[in-house]
């Protein structure tokens, strides 16, 4: 399991307990540093999941390493615009993104289903069908000098599925983190933002250039809308994922199963019933979408410490945080690339994960702070307030040089800036 270089432990052997996004993204960057991975997932049927979600270009940079950026660019949509939108849906600001802002790799809007999928696919084929284990649900960690090992079981049945050893354990298992709550047992639930969520996707004619992410509204009640197939664009048509989020205040929902029910339109449609813009029908686009999903708006408290011996956090397990900035995944794949260039560069498997750590854990809680503060959407908030009857010249209201300050320290504050993006490898 291990082999010994001088006085240091390499790590020859991975237990990545998680197959979403993050997980998959680290098998690949690991299996790239020739780390032999084993990615333990809780369900028994890895599906495509989700609605859509948007990877930004220093994560983009990440997956075209990782040679994904051809399957990719078959389905998502390359992102173009930015666009934010008063509740009255007159235009506050729209910045270029990605390819059309100077970046060297793009933007993409997708759903999260087909970049889960393109990862699962390019593990498979990389790694073999045998990296993978699912129905594998992970109970418990002990490490000894030697390395790790990670008990399973069958969470349908509660029945012991496997123990498996390793040099290092990878905690990439979401908001719910097993892992997680193995070092923080007493942390208890993730914290509600008091902002309920409903989210679908409705073909629909294209809005603006097709290829634009929209945010209108403010904190209270806002829309978020963006294309996520490229398929459907090349047909003339737009498949528009959306997001319909309301203030509700109250308590977080105690089953964490219902945090992705279906949705009744009753509790949000009739909210939105004026906005029907020159540009778009939107209580229209809610209610043709076939099916709507509802959930709250939560994050975790950022941690002390990610890295504990040989075992480490990875994405949500981490650092969840809430959507705004749509930064979750793609902060997740920024992990993934640090934990295998960290493991790389050190012989020290322990010492390894603290560099990871220090590299990563800082900048994601300044993120997770950020997004509750609404992140880029901030600039929302400020028309919201200065003017809530609309108005008549946006420069009356917020002046465009802070309007790019703030897009500006958002980017540096995430690390996509398009300085560092660009930087040669």
């Amino acid at each position: 399991m291990n082999y010994v270089v001088g006085v240091f432990i390499m790590a020859t052997k991975a237990l990545i307990i998680g197959g979403g996004i993050g997980g998959l993204a680290a098998a690949l960057s690991l299996h790239r540093a020739g780390v032999e991975v084993t990615v333990c997932e809780s369900v028994s049927d890895i599906q495509a999941l989700g609605v859509g979600i948007n990877v930004l270009p220093h994560a983009v940079r990440i997956l075209d390493g990782l040679g994904l950026r051809e399957a990719l660019e078959r389905t998502a949509i390359i992102t173009s615009t930015l666009r934010f939108h008063s509740k009255q849906g007159q235009t506050i600001w729209a910045e270029p993104r990605g390819l059309e802002a100077g970046y060297d790799y793009p933007q993409y809007s997708i759903h999260r289903g087909q970049l889960q999928g393109a990862l699962l696919d390019a593990v498979r084929q990389q790694l073999g069908d045998d990296a993978i284990r699912t129905g594998h649900h992970f109970e418990r960690v002990e490490q000894t000098e030697a390395g790790v090992a990670a008990t399973f079981v069958d969470k349908r049945t509660g029945a012991a599925v496997g123990e498996y050893e390793g040099d290092v354990l990878i905690g990439a298992d979401g908001i719910w983190s097993q892992v997680r709550a193995q070092f923080y047992p007493d942390e208890g639930s993730p914290v509600y933002s008091g902002q309920m969520l409903w989210r679908g996707v409705t073909e629909s004619a294209p809005v603006f250039d097709g290829r634009s992410v929209i945010m209108a509204g403010s904190n209270d009640l806002k829309a978020v809308i963006y294309p996520i197939s490229e398929e459907s664009r090349r047909a003339g048509t737009s498949m528009l994922n959306w997001v319909a989020e309301r203030q509700l205040g109250g308590s977080l929902p105690l089953n964490p199963a219902d945090w992705n029910r279906l949705g009744n339109p009753d509790d949000f449609i009739p909210y939105f019933a004026d906005w029907q813009f020159d540009w778009l029908d939107v209580p229209a686009l809610f209610t043709e979408a076939e099916r709507i999903y509802e959930f709250p708006m939560v994050d975790r408290n950022p941690l002390p410490q990610w890295s504990f011996g040989r075992v480490t956090l990875l994405g949500d397990a981490a650092h969840a945080m809430r959507p705004n900035g749509s930064n979750g995944a793609s902060q997740a794949i920024l992990d993934a690339e640090a934990i295998a260039r960290c493991l790389s560069d050190d012989n020290d498997v322990e010492r390894a994960l603290l560099a990871y750590e220090s590299e990563r854990l800082q900048p994601t809680s300044q993120l997770v702070l950020d997004n509750r503060e609404t992140g880029p959407e901030r600039v929302l908030e400020i028309v919201a307030e200065r003017c809530p009857d609309g108005f008549d010249k946006i420069e009356d209201v917020i002046p465009h040089d802070e309007l790019q300050a703030i897009a500006d320290s958002y980017k540096k504050l995430a690390r996509f800036d398009r300085e560092s993006v660009n930087q040669p490898k």
